[in-house]
């Protein structure tokens, strides 16, 4: 059932919050206990989770304009113009909500059984424990050996996907040390980010102990990464091509070690999972409804929850009657927005440089490529993948042009007829194609996109994080894997020092554009769901999940987003640039002292914002110069962001 008519709110702008839903989950100051107030979400409990529906009780939207609203104060004073920052609402349109409901994940977990049909019970309860872990978890409790794929979809609570009580009972003990889905939970106590301070408004347990029977209590693991690790770092079994095991196991994801394996799980570059993912606010927010007497909290978790998947987040948005979800297309739409804006501006910085000269006729295009997420990019399911598209033009001419793709179908010129495309560090032809994945082997070492098949990983290049080394603790989950092993320009600095969280990659530019004005352009591309990933599961008929999901699938081309893109204008005869789409350098970077000074090569830097490693606006300004000098205010990094392009800041320790 959705939440909202035909006449529902506007999506959610950037610099905006979600739109505010008609229907109430509360009545006046009485709180509706009925499913069909709640947008379809559940408000019943099994042996240990309630629904969402029950939280949405307190913790939804607010009729009276009394909570969860920046900005509140106590005591409580209604504010009708603010925007609603609800928990559940802003939850409800993520792909966590949505776990169980994901038609892509239903059909890979048939996809898997249907080829190895006597591991189908095992299979099956290991894909339940992370997305459908209401249910999953709830039977395991009361002493099953197994939970199905079945069971989950006949469940109105396991449907309830990562709800809110996955993530707030999770047991502190141990937590960040299992993985795999092998979560643990605690029984009647909600844990939250409050209350742990010495002057810190106390935690109020009565209502909910009142409402639901559950007691709440302050979790310093709430507001940690170690929180996200038991899902986001999964090992799998390996099997044959016949489906025997073959005692080894394999890193299907490790985005949690990934972090750990980065300059930002301490130190001065220090942020947790949360910090881009559940974005904190620091105006007061009321966190729940009902209670005249609750004071605001600060900061505030907005739940958002975005990743990088807006293919998904498109096809559920899309078919939201017939795959029965309680999110709205606006509440979608929003979600969509703000994984769009996570892309295109906090996922990758890109700058082009020439070298060599005209006269020795030999002349390179060098793109270099910087990480800026906190694991590896991209990081998660394995089918996702980003490439660089890079074009080289004269007088409106196309010359040179590396990794095309085709819109009808998303798929990357000329790559349906390899197995797997190598890592490159120089690019002589444009058949070649640089493209940053993990390709899983089997046994034979071919490719496969069949989980319980992968034996090893034959190509893992995907762009590392700021800070990683391959001898870290975790480097064996999180290694690098084939020729980027031998690439001196990959993560590696002039000196040869790890950790840059970078890669450079040199196109030759062809000796007929030698002599030529030529407009250069370079865009990066990521795709969730490559066609290349499903092709082999959607050749499969019969099942009706399968069958279901090939029909959205081919409704719905999976575009790739952009999330970098750099240009210049180059006249070849001599190296100096025309008109270049602004190369932004920085110097020194990393500074010591905190003083930088940014130059542009051929524009005005503008308009322009400094925003901390949390996306927090620390200065801005504009200016009609082409440098300008800025003191980092302490150390850490930063981003600089002016009209014409973005660049990372690192101000190191002394």
């Amino acid at each position: 059932m959705a939440l909202l008519g035909a006449g529902s709110s506007a999506a959610w702008q950037l610099g905006a919050f979600a739109p505010r839903p008609i229907i109430h989950a509360h009545e006046a100051l009485g709180i509706s206990l009925r499913s069909d107030n709640l947008g379809g979400l559940p408000d019943t409990i099994n042996a240990l989770f309630y629904g969402s529906g029950k939280c949405s009780g307190c913790h939804g939207e607010d009729p009276n304009d009394l909570a969860s609203i920046p900005g509140q104060v106590f005591p409580m004073e209604p504010l009708p113009e603010g925007a609603d920052v609800n928990v559940v609402d802003d939850w409800r349109s993520s792909i966590m909500a949505n776990s169980t409901k994901d038609p892509f994940w239903r059909a890979k977990v048939r996809h898997e059984v249907l080829t190895n049909p006597s591991h189908g019970a095992g299979l099956e309860d290991k894909c339940t424990s992370c997305h459908a872990p209401v249910g999953h978890f709830s039977a395991h409790h009361e002493g099953a050996e197994y939970y199905s794929l079945l069971e989950a979809l006949t469940d109105s609570l396991a449907l309830d996907g990562v709800n809110c009580a996955v993530c707030h009972q999770q047991d502190p003990e141990g937590i960040g040390t299992r993985f795999s889905g092998e979560m643990t939970f605690v029984e009647d106590t909600i844990f939250g980010p409050y209350g742990g301070g010495k002057d810190e408004y106390p935690v109020q347990y009565q209502p909910m102990q009142q409402f639901i029977g559950f007691y709440p209590m302050y979790g310093e693991h709430m507001a940690k990464s170690e929180s996200c690790a038991a899902c986001h770092s999964l090992i799998t079994n390996s099997v044959d091509l016949e489906g025997a095991y073959t005692d080894s196991t394999v890193i299907e994801q490790a985005t949690y070690h990934e972090w750990l394996n980065s300059a930002y799980s301490e130190g001065p570059n220090a942020i947790e999972c949360q910090g881009c993912h559940v974005p904190r606010i620091d105006e007061p927010v009321t966190i729940a409804a009902g209670y005249a007497w609750l004071q605001p909290r600060s900061p505030f978790g907005l739940h958002y929850f975005v990743g990088g998947n807006t293919h998904m987040l498109r096809m559920l948005r899309n078919n939201v009657d017939s795959l029965d979800l309680s999110a709205t297309e606006a509440q979608f739409d929003s979600t969509i927005a703000r994984s769009l804006d996570m892309l295109e501006n906090q996922t990758l910085e890109v700058n082009l440089n020439l070298t060599g000269t005209a006269e020795s006729g030999s002349m390179n295009v060098e793109v270099e490529l910087v990480n800026l997420a906190g694991h590896k990019f991209p990081s998660g399911y394995p089918a996702r993948r980003a490439w660089v598209e890079l074009t080289m033009a004269t007088n409106g001419d196309t010359v040179f042009h590396s990794g095309a793709w085709d819109p009808a179908t998303g798929s990357i010129e000329g790559q349906l007829e390899v197995a797997w495309e190598p890592h490159h560090d120089i690019i002589t032809t444009d058949s070649q194609v640089q493209i940053y994945e993990l390709v899983l082997g089997d046994v034979n070492g071919d490719p496969t996109t069949l989980l319980e098949r992968a034996y090893a990983h034959l190509k893992d290049n995907r762009m590392v994080p700021l800070g990683f080394v391959a001898d870290h603790p975790v480097g064996d989950t999180t290694a690098v894997i084939g020729s980027a092993l031998n690439d001196p320009n990959f993560n590696l600095d002039p000196l040869g020092e790890e950790g840059t969280g970078g890669d450079r990659v040199i196109y030759q530019i062809p000796s007929e554009l030698i002599g030529q004005n030529v407009d250069i352009t370079c865009q990066v591309w990521y795709q969730s769901l490559p066609p290349k990933w499903v092709a082999p599961m959607l050749e499969l008929e019969g099942d009706s999940l399968i069958d279901g999901f090939r029909a959205l699938y081919s409704a719905f081309i999976p575009t790739p987003e952009r999330v970098g893109v750099g240009a210049m204008n180059v006249n070849l005869v001599s190296t100096d640039p025309v008109q270049a789409a602004p190369a932004f350098s920085a110097y020194p970077n990393p500074s010591r002292t905190g003083q930088v000074r940014i130059t542009s090569s051929n524009a005005p830097l503008g308009a322009w914002t400094l925003l901390d490693a949390r996306g927090r606006e620390v200065q801005k300004g504009a200016t009609v110069e082409s440098t300008l000098k800025l003191q980092l205010p302490d150390a850490g990094q930063y981003l600089f962001k002016s009209s014409q392009g973005t660049i990372r800041l690192v101000r190191a320790t002394s």
